[in-house]
C-alpha cells in the first residue's frame, strides 16, 4: 500500500493522517480503541492489508484477502447535530459509486441498507458508528470494505460476492480508488456541513 500516494489526495482532512497495518483484526474496532486513548485527528484513516475479524452486514464476518482489497476506517469529529447525519450511509455508498464510475465507468448499485453490488453481486460494505455523550455528538467512524483484486471466494460466498478483478480480469489500484473516494467524500461532508 503506497501511503504517499494516498496522502497526496486533494483533501484538507481525509487521509492526511494515516495509520497502516499489514494485518488487524478489524480497522473499525481499532478505530474505536483509538478514540478512547488519544486526541482525535479529523479525518484520520486506518488501513489494513488484511483483516482477520472484519465486520460485515448483520454481524457477519467480512473477508479481506491479503494485500488485495480495501479495508479502511475514517475517524471524524463532526461539526453538526446528530440529525444532520441522517442518511449518511447512503451518501457514503453513493460517493463510492461515483468514484468507481469516475475512474472506470463501471456502474455499482446500492442494496439497502449498506451494501454495494456489481453485476448483482456484493462488492463493498459500509459501516458507520456514532459516539455521543449527553446528547452531544463526539465521534463518527466510517468503515469501508471493498473487494478490489480478490480472486478467492469461499463456497459460501462465490455466488453472492465479487471483486473488480473477478469481473474485469485485470489488476486495479487500491490507492487510486481510495484517493478518488476520499476527495469526493470530503466534498460531500463539507456540503452537508458535517465537517468544516
Amino acid at each position: 500500500m503506497n501511503l504517499t500516494t494516498i496522502k497526496q489526495a486533494k483533501t484538507k482532512y481525509l487521509g492526511k493522517q494515516i495509520e497502516y497495518y499489514p494485518e488487524l483484526p478489524s480497522t473499525h474496532l481499532w478505530a474505536k480503541e483509538l478514540i478512547g486513548k488519544e486526541k482525535r485527528e479529523q479525518g484520520k484513516v486506518i488501513l489494513a492489508d488484511q483483516q482477520t475479524q472484519g465486520i460485515g452486514t448483520k454481524g457477519r464476518q467480512w473477508y479481506t484477502g491479503k494485500a488485495k482489497n480495501i479495508a479502511m476506517t475514517i475517524i471524524l469529529k463532526p461539526n453538526c447535530s446528530l440529525s444532520a447525519l441522517e442518511g449518511l450511509t447512503i451518501t457514503i455508498a453513493e460517493t463510492m459509486k461515483q468514484a468507481i464510475q469516475k475512474l472506470y465507468g463501471y456502474q455499482l448499485t446500492r442494496k439497502e441498507p449498506n451494501d454495494l453490488l456489481l453485476n448483482g453481486k456484493k462488492i463493498a460494505g459500509i459501516l458507520t458508528e456514532v459516539h455521543t455523550s449527553a446528547g452531544e455528538l463526539h465521534d463518527l467512524i466510517i468503515s469501508i470494505g471493498f473487494n478490489v483484486n480478490e480472486e478467492y471466494f469461499s463456497e459460501e460466498t462465490k455466488n453472492i460476492a465479487t471483486s473488480l478483478k473477478q469481473e474485469y480480469h485485470q489488476e486495479f489500484s487500491r490507492e487510486e480508488i481510495i484517493v478518488c473516494f476520499l476527495e469526493l467524500l470530503e466534498q460531500q461532508l463539507k456540503k452537508a456541513m458535517i465537517i468544516e
